[in-house]
Formats: C-alpha cells, structure tokens, sequence
C-alpha cells in the first residue's frame, strides 16, 4: 500500500509539473481544465498497470543476478522415498488488541476533513437563506445584504446588495459562465479527493490551479461582450468581499487579480503550441515502465523461511507453472537474503528416515511424482484427479493442525514472533500416519508437533500399479505468536 501511495504522489508530481512548465501560461483553457482533472485520476489507475513487455526494457541490476542457476538437491546415500512437501502450516497466536496505528491516524486525518468540509458546507448554506431575487430551472440569484459579495455554486449566484447596477451586471456575466460550465462540480471533486488523500499536498495544488483556471475561462468569455478596460477597472475599483469556502467560485479573489489581468492581456496561444500536449504521451510512457519494472517488495512475506519460499517455487515449477518476470525477480531476492546469511533461528534438520518396525517394507516405493493415486484425506474421496486430491489434503492438514495445535504455548513458553517447526510423516500401506519426526527450536514446540500430527486420522493409502504403498511426507509449521509487524 505503502509504495502504491508513493507511486501515486510521484506521478501527480509529474504531471503538475509539466502543466506549470510548459501548459499554464497558455490560453487553451478548457483542454487545460480537462487535463487538470483526468490527470490525477490517472495517478490513480497507473500504479495497478504492469505490462510485462514493458519490464523488459530496463535490465537487470546485475548479470550476476541473471546468472544464478539452482541445481537439483545431491543426495549421500540415496534418495528419500517417497517424500512430498507440503505447503507451510501457519498458526497464529493473538496477544490481546492489536493496534494499527497507521489506520488510525488516516481515519483521523479523513473525520477531520469531513468536519472541516461541513463547516464550509454550513457557511455556504447559510448564504442561501437570504432572498432570491430571481430563479429558474437554470439560475438562481440571492442577493447577500449588507455585502458587495460575488461567488458561485452550482446554478446559484450570490451577488451583494452593495454593489451597483452596472457592477452587478457586469459581474452577472461573469458568474454566468461558471453556472453554464458547472466549474463547481470540479471543485467539489477535489474536496472528495482532499478527504480520502488528505495527506497529500499535490491534491491542494491540483484544486488551487483548477479554481484559478476557472476565473481565466470566465473573464475570457466576458471580454468577447465588453470592452477590455472597462473589465480592468472593474476588477481594479470594485471593494473586495470574499467568503473562505474552496468549492465557489468567487469573482473578487484578493491572489487572483493581477494573474487575471495578466493573462487578459496575453495574445491567444497559437495552433501549434497544443503540440505540448504531445509530450503527456512520453510522460505516460515513463510512468508505465517504471511501475512495469519496479519491485513488488509486498510480495515476499518476512516471516517466511527461505527454505520454504523456495519449496513452494520449486513445486510451482514441477507443476508445470512458469515464472513470471516479477516472480524471477522475487526469486534473486530470495537467493539474495541467502547469501547474506541471516542470523535467525531456525530449526536443525532432520536426522536420514529410518523405517519402524511397524511400517513394513517398503522397497517397491516409486517417486512421489509419479504415483498412480496419491494418499487421500478423510473428506476427500470424491476428487477425482490427484491435484484435487493434493490441494484437498493440504486444505484439510492445514484445518487440523490450526485446531489441535496448542497455541497457549506461546504465553507459556514466552515465545515472540515466528517459531518455526519441520515434521515428517509417513503415511503407510494401511493409510496410517506413523514415523513421526519433528524439530523446533524449542523441544515442547517439537513434542506438540508430534502429538498434532500423530493424531490425524486414517487415510486412503497411496496405490501404484494396484497396489497399496507408503508415502513420506515433510510437513513444515509456522508458529506466529502475536502480530506478524
């Protein structure tokens, strides 16, 4: 979310910046009203668009990184049989309420806005009870006693009982094009945004320089029916009288005389300056290949063994999957942390398999890869096919393991954080789960594993060419004591 919010500032950077640089000063007003409005909507959207063909344009940090291969795991003294990596077995242990105080903070920042909004909302609303003195389905005029007041919003125009005749006309004219165009609808967009991104200063500008063009729109139409000095004067003489509400559009504004008058005095752009607007397209284009080729850091999770985010690759690749450009990335930056040697604790291994007694012989055993009918979990006799039945046991382990596993070890033991434990399990010839072996950090960790796994129930046995075989199995749990922050 973090990056995404980045990503969303630095591209409304980007394109305020090439509206001051190369598109404010020009008269072509109402493509620079659209582009001040569909441009950080666009911030928005262009943040959530990875185009693969795209990440292939910037290489890679290093070819050291490109150049690293996996080989297959050497095995002394055999292969095991039989074995098969289940998914990782997350267990999560609450420790009381757990406070994000981020969200906090944003949901304040969003009630504070709303209040603010519904204090300008409660000042405009006081303007309209004062006596209109004209009103149709298109326009409606309140005169304001006591004021020389003149603003707009929405069809409704607010004029000052202190003004004159002429004045009010000429004005009139003026607040006309606001009503005509709807510029407070524009305005009212942005006071949307400044609620959900109230921390973002970019909003605040993109609403002050759309309020502005709004006025350059206005007096531009009114100097096609008046005389060019006599409109200075007005805007020079008149007394000012300004209400502090950011969603009208206001004819006296103390900042915006002199920027009005100086742009009533410019010559209209010519044609072939729109060819600026031309440079949105390489602009575009920058955007989408860095949001294309960055990194999506929130897709690795920290708590996550190495081991184990390489296991769940590895199968994706037997499966058949392939990686994507993003995945490879996040694979050099699995092989990266590795080489770093983190100083974690983390389970010691487990001791070569020996067979019980119990288990029988079991020198017919193929690879697990290749089994006719993989082992099947109580509930899972219906699938079909042996993927149904893999992701069906898994599903099923996963269920077991949460709801039999102690987690009030955690208080007991004063664990903190990720405890990881490995187990192997062998489901034998008659469907039962035996040679259970674990390792943790802790030894009641790894009795509890134990005893969790010992307790599944009877299976379905594995079966190759009609006959019933063993299957071994490694099964690793996440003990997760509070939150995972």
């Amino acid at each position: 979310m973090l990056q995404y919010i980045i990503q969303v500032v630095l591209f409304q950077l980007g394109f305020l910046l090439m509206y001051e640089l190369l598109l404010k000063k020009e008269t072509f007003f109402n493509i620079n009203r659209l582009y001040l409005l569909v441009t950080p909507l666009v911030s928005l959207l262009l943040p959530l668009l990875k185009i693969e063909s795209l990440s292939t344009l910037v290489p890679a940090d290093s070819i050291s990184e490109i150049s690293q291969v996996l080989l297959p795991e050497v095995y002394i003294g055999g292969e095991p049989e039989n074995i098969r990596q289940l998914p990782a077995v997350n267990v999560v242990q609450e420790q009381g309420l757990q406070i994000n105080w981020w969200l906090v903070t944003y949901v304040a920042g969003v009630i504070l806005s709303l209040i603010l909004l519904l204090k300008k909302y409660q000042n405009l609303n006081h303007l309209f009870r004062f006596r209109r003195i004209s009103e149709d389905k298109e326009l409606r005029i309140i005169e304001v006693p006591n004021s020389k007041i003149a603003c707009t919003f929405y069809k409704t125009v607010f004029l000052g009982d202190k003004l004159s005749e002429a004045e009010k006309q000429q004005i009139l004219s003026h607040e006309l094009v606001h009503v005509k165009q709807k510029h407070s609808l524009d305005l009212v967009f942005f006071e949307a945004l400044k609620i959900i991104f109230w921390f973002n200063p970019l909003v605040y500008i993109y609403q002050s320089r759309i309020a502005t063009l709004h006025e350059f729109i206005a007096d531009a139409n009114v100097v096609k029916t008046t005389t060019r000095r006599s409109y200075y004067e007005q805007l020079l003489n008149t007394a000012f009288s300004t209400q502090n509400i950011s969603f009208i559009n206001q004819f006296f504004s103390h900042s915006l005389i002199k920027k009005r008058i100086i742009m009533l005095q410019k010559s209209r752009s010519k044609t072939i300056a729109k060819f600026k607007y031309l440079f949105v397209l390489p602009l575009l284009f920058m955007m989408l290949t860095y949001v294309s080729c960055s990194e999506d850091k929130e897709g690795i999770d920290d708590n996550q063994s190495i081991s184990e985010q390489l296991a769940e690759i590895k199968m994706a690749i037997d499966d058949g999957k392939k990686l994507s450009d993003t995945e490879k990335q996040q694979l050099f930056e699995i092989l990266d942390a590795m080489s770093q040697n983190e100083n974690r604790p983390t389970p010691p291994p487990l001791p070569p398999f020996e067979k019980s007694a119990e288990s029988g012989d079991n020198s017919n055993a193929v690879p697990f890869a290749v089994i006719e009918e993989v082992p099947v979990f109580e509930g899972c006799e219906d699938l079909s096919s042996n993927e149904e039945r893999k992701e069906c046991m898994s599903r099923q382990i996963t269920r077991f393991v949460n709801m039999n596993f102690n987690t009030n070890l955690g208080e007991e033991l004063n664990l903190k954080g990720v405890n990881r434990v490995i187990t192997q399990f062998r489901i034998d010839e008659t469907g039962e789960v035996v040679d259970v072996k674990a390792r943790a950090t802790h030894p009641a960790l790894q009795e509890e594993a134990i005893r969790v796994i010992s307790g599944l129930p009877q299976m379905q046995p594995g079966k190759q060419d009609g006959k019933d075989i063993s299957v071994m199995y490694s099964l690793p749990i996440v003990f997760q004591v509070g939150s995972s922050e």
